[in-house]
């Protein structure tokens, strides 16, 4: 049997530059690089003069070396054109063009024989577009943007011709999946396999000496977010409910871990908004940690809340579960595929402000069994996920899953 070669094809996906972008790509995919070889392409979106732009907004498309090499896997990071803000239905051919090159010099020196696209546009697009020029299969994971762009008509066709392109497609959840079947993707080709969580990385450390590493008083309730300080993650929909929060639960503090990403940095606002409510000594901002230390603030908190407007399949859900801890989140994306049972947690409408509320009151009142709680994402531990990627990879090299359809033009 060929051994599958996989090039792991996404613009979001960590550098030196942006260390926090895509490190759910990379968690899973370098999983999946300890069975199978494996490269990275990160196409980097660039027009010129964008680098004065960046003096004034310091997030804005960091600057990124051509490669790199990661845990001995090469990563290379070529450049596409790319206005911003503007002919975004144009992204994913100028990705597709400015990567070509590259990836024709790869699969003529035989590092890849099928590509593994993250997101189905720009990212998926672009890659379905070289899979037929180099004559590769191409698979497609939806992670999450693929709601916001199927509302846009302009970029709903270049889904249609993404899912009609692609040998397979995988969603992190199943209403992704239903998304791609919506817009005619072929059942037969598309798949859910969510994301894992890594039980030994994230496992409970003992409560009070993470309160006492944190400065928190011993009966304090304690609430936890992790994720990017943007609008989508919800923080401030938190925030605004703690005075009312604090008045049941007196001494209440929340934990805010995470800085600014891409998607922009609302740190300076959320630090307003709870001086604004006299909260200044109840939000702690503990900035962005890496994955071996979030056990620590997740450990010394009562309930994870995440007031997510989108996600795919957060992982960060199962990573506080791991810890013990009980969920409360929207229900968008895949949120309530996680949070399954009411023994794990709490599920409330999107925008709900009074339910999310009650929902934070019960999970704080109620009594969990935590380690119940730990035992279930221990049942989602990545070792299957990561055997599920790697027998569908060996079947796309075998052979393409179905025959793309014809007719499909950019």
């Amino acid at each position: 049997m060929t051994t599958p070669r996989v090039l792991v094809f996404s613009s979001l996906f960590p550098h030196a530059g942006a260390p926090g972008a895509g490190l759910f790509v990379r968690e899973r995919m370098f999983r999946v690089a300890q069975r199978l070889p494996l490269s990275v392409v990160s196409p980097q979106p660039w027009f010129p003069g964008q680098g004065l732009l960046r003096r004034r907004r310091p997030h804005f498309r960091p600057a990124a070396a051509r490669r790199e090499t990661q845990h001995g896997i090469a990563v290379r990071l070529p450049r596409f054109f790319s206005i911003p803000g503007l002919a975004k239905s144009w992204d994913g051919l100028f990705m597709a063009l400015g990567c070509y090159p590259l990836l024709r010099r790869l699969r003529r020196q035989g590092q890849f024989n099928v590509i593994d696209a993250h997101f189905a546009y720009p990212d998926g697009y672009a890659a379905t577009l070289l899979g037929r020029w180099l004559n590769v299969p191409v698979s497609v994971t939806l992670r999450g943007t693929e709601p916001r762009h199927a509302a846009s008509p302009a970029l709903r066709r270049r889904l249609v011709a993404t899912f009609a392109r692609a040998d397979r497609i995988i969603a992190v959840s199943d209403s992704l999946r239903r998304l791609a079947l919506q817009l005619g993707a072929d059942p037969g080709r598309t798949e859910v396999v969510g994301n894992g969580v890594d039980p030994a990385l994230f496992a409970p450390r003992e409560r009070q000496a993470a309160r006492r590493a944190l400065g928190i008083a011993p009966d304090a309730p304690v609430l936890v977010g992790v994720g990017g300080l943007v609008e989508r993650k919800g923080f401030h929909r938190v925030i605004e409910l703690l005075p009312a929060l604090r008045q049941r639960h007196p001494g209440l503090v929340y934990l805010i871990v995470g800085s600014g990403g891409p998607e922009g940095d609302m740190s300076a606002a959320l630090r307003a908004q709870a001086s604004e409510l006299g909260l200044a000594d109840a939000v702690r901002f503990l900035g962005a940690l890496a994955p071996e230390a979030l056990s620590e603030p997740l450990s010394a908190a009562d309930v994870f809340v995440l007031a997510t407007r989108n996600e795919g399949w957060a992982n960060v859900l199962l990573e506080a579960m791991a810890c013990g801890l009980p969920v409360v989140t929207t229900d968008v994306g895949g949120n309530a595929e996680v949070v399954c049972r009411p023994d794990l947690g709490r599920i409330v409408p999107f925008g709900d402000a009074a339910a999310l509320q009650q929902a934070i009151e019960q999970a704080l009142a109620a009594h969990w069994d935590r380690a119940a709680i730990r035992r279930y994402a221990q049942e989602n531990a990545w070792d299957g996920r990561v055997e599920r990627l790697v027998g569908l990879f060996q079947s796309l090299v075998a052979g393409r899953s179905a025959p793309i359809a014809a007719g499909q033009t950019p």
